[in-house]
């Protein structure tokens, strides 16, 4: 069990947004390898004007919490996969991936450097982690940059989605492209999505439901979640696409969904036109973990899930509770889902 003084925080009433912790890791990229990295409290970036990641959106990240468990343990859920996917994405981008291995070992000392800033067990906040990697060299013509900066920072936060369940849209604009960037954690994925969800806001949703690009007639995801979807007979459904970015909350889900609660679960093509049918619908991802759908309007067309507007779906409340319960040490986790850091 960890015993030491926590940094004077609400953590009760924490909102979902930065706020500066003592230490940061910086690892650069340069004449062709990585260094060895160091911790800094240094929270300002300084670049070139003509950067690459200010030129040509050269850049990608990842997200991931570190919590207190029931025994007073801090540990890092699932951190093996935000490296992989940040490898997968660095090469899409054409940047030099950072180790996988490394990746962890940064994710460990940023949490053991900043241990005052993990939100005490039972406050409902985490540790949010934020690798990211960037072209920092000079670029004027279209091309990779040269040399990368690899950071790590955290930032204590509370739930992203709070209260009830929420009403989204089907958007008029498209996510991602057949053969695109929409399978990988780009920022330019999410430089384009924010004037679709400032659009939402403004007509009083909560978020964007963005379909297929090419036929505009199948579930992709919303600007920054993967849907699932229960059916009336308590099957799990997801959607599946190329497209899609694989969600290590929405893989988690599943796995929780068939090994711990018995359930069946089913990655297929899902299309608009049988969202009625569905029981539940929930948004999931590291930010809000389980964000409960109650209402879809598809241009003007409302779509009310039975698991109404007031609380979230029986089976999705379930899910909640499992994975929350195995990354709060509650529950027994698969093995390699916790990384401990002290």
């Amino acid at each position: 069990m960890v015993t030491m003084e926590k940094a004077n925080i609400d953590w009760v009433n924490l909102g979902f947004g930065y706020y500066k912790t003592d230490k940061r890791f910086v690892s650069n990229y340069k004449d062709g390898k990585w260094d060895e990295g160091i911790l800094t409290t240094d929270e300002n970036v300084v670049m070139n004007e003509s950067a690459g990641v200010l030129q040509y959106a050269q850049t990608c990240f990842e997200g991931m919490k570190a919590y207190t468990t029931a025994d007073g343990s801090v540990v890092v859920f699932r951190p093996d996969l935000n490296a992989k996917r940040m490898y997968d994405t660095a090469q899409r981008l054409e940047m030099p991936p950072y180790p996988e291995d490394k990746f962890v070992e940064a994710v460990c000392e940023v949490v053991k450097a900043n241990l005052k800033f993990v939100p005490p067990y039972g406050t409902g906040a985490s540790l949010y982690l934020r690798p990211y990697m960037f072209g920092s060299s000079p670029v004027l013509g279209v091309k990779p940059a040269n040399e990368y900066q690899f950071r790590i920072f955290a930032s204590p936060v509370g739930p992203y989605f709070k209260g009830k369940p929420i009403t989204i849209k089907v958007s008029d604009f498209d996510r991602a492209a057949p053969r695109g960037t929409g399978h990988v954690k780009a920022g330019l994925n999410y430089a384009m999505s924010l004037h679709a969800i400032v659009t939402a806001h403004n007509e009083g949703y909560a978020e964007n439901l963005y379909p297929d690009a090419l036929t505009r007639t199948k579930v992709e995801e919303t600007g920054g979640a993967n849907f699932f979807f229960v059916t009336k007979d308590n099957k799990i459904i997801t959607p599946k696409s190329s497209t899609i970015l694989p969600s290590i909350t929405r893989r988690s889900l599943m796995y929780v969904a068939k090994e711990y609660l018995g359930l069946e679960t089913e990655e297929r093509e899902v299309y608009l036109s049988e969202l009625g049918d569905f029981a539940e619908c929930g948004l999931c991802g590291t930010a809000a973990v389980i964000s409960p759908v109650g209402k879809i309007v598809d241009h003007g067309k409302e779509i009310c899930f039975p698991s109404g507007m007031e609380k979230m779906g029986t089976i999705s409340k379930k899910l909640y509770d499992t994975l929350t319960g195995i990354q709060m040490g509650r529950i027994d986790a698969p093995e390699g889902w916790i990384k401990k850091i002290v």
